[in-house]
């Protein structure tokens, strides 16, 4: 287990959490996996499961929480300081890689909550835009300020020197919410299966030989989209065998 010095974003019922490059440095861990983040608590280290949002190029290692306020590790997370000290285990662990799926045209990333974070990561990959035509990030939120991370993500990549242009015909962001008015609303699920979201991107519907899929968030809105890719003929991949749409199951929102 490794130490690092901390810092904590405040964004809403949202933060990120960065630690500095000292302690990444001896972090070898690939982007859009899990790792292992606590604190010590009582003489005991409280341990929990949290995404990385950062790519392996950025100097801080960044990983991005719901803050939960009885809960036992987030609402102590969200209250450090600058300088404060964060444990870090050493091994992570993960299935969104795009190993884990048969090549394809259209990437689809389809995340709700904090279930962000590893697709966070993902679009800061040069590799993704080189293996795929266009990269669709859904978030689906039940309020527009949750979007706030997110929106502030891809406006940043957007304007960045290098990630600009690469991005620029190929990211499509997709933000929507289920509790207030906004220009995309409804569930991820029911935009999906109504061909919504496709008509609002102007893209083509969803299609078995094209489209790959990584899916984040939710235990509810994962277990809807795997039963509803499955019967359109979908297969789920993982370390071993290549499919057409990959789940993350080490997220759980905290």
């Amino acid at each position: 287990m490794s130490e690092g010095n901390g810092s904590v974003g405040q964004a809403l019922d949202r933060f990120p959490v960065q630690l500095h490059r000292d302690a990444r440095s001896r972090l070898p861990l690939p982007e859009r996996q899990f790792a292992m983040i606590g604190l010590e608590v009582g003489g005991k280290p409280l341990m929990r499961a949290y995404s990385m949002a950062s790519a392996n190029h950025e100097e801080a290692l960044e990983f991005f929480s719901i803050k939960v306020q009885d809960g036992p590790l987030t609402s102590r997370l969200q209250k450090i300081r600058e300088g404060d000290i964060i444990l870090v285990g050493r091994k992570a662990t993960g299935t969104l890689i795009t190993g884990n799926l048969i090549p394809g045209k259209r990437l689809l990333l389809l995340s709700t909550g904090t279930g962000l974070a590893p697709f966070a990561s993902l679009i800061k990959d040069p590799d993704v835009y080189e293996n795929y035509e266009t990269i669709v990030l859904a978030h689906g939120c039940r309020q527009v300020s949750e979007l706030a991370y997110g929106e502030h993500l891809v406006e940043d990549l957007r304007n960045h020197e290098f990630f600009g242009p690469l991005i620029r015909d190929k990211l499509v962001y997709y933000p929507t919410v289920t509790r207030e008015p906004f220009r995309n609303r409804g569930r991820i699920t029911d935009l999906i299966a109504s061909n919504q979201l496709f008509e609002d991107i102007r893209q083509a519907s969803l299609d078995i030989e094209t489209d790959r899929i990584m899916l984040c968030g939710s235990p509810a809105m994962l277990e809807e989209l795997h039963a509803m890719f499955a019967a359109r003929g979908f297969v789920e991949g993982n370390h071993s065998q290549p499919g057409h749409f990959v789940i993350e199951k080490a997220f759980v929102e905290r």
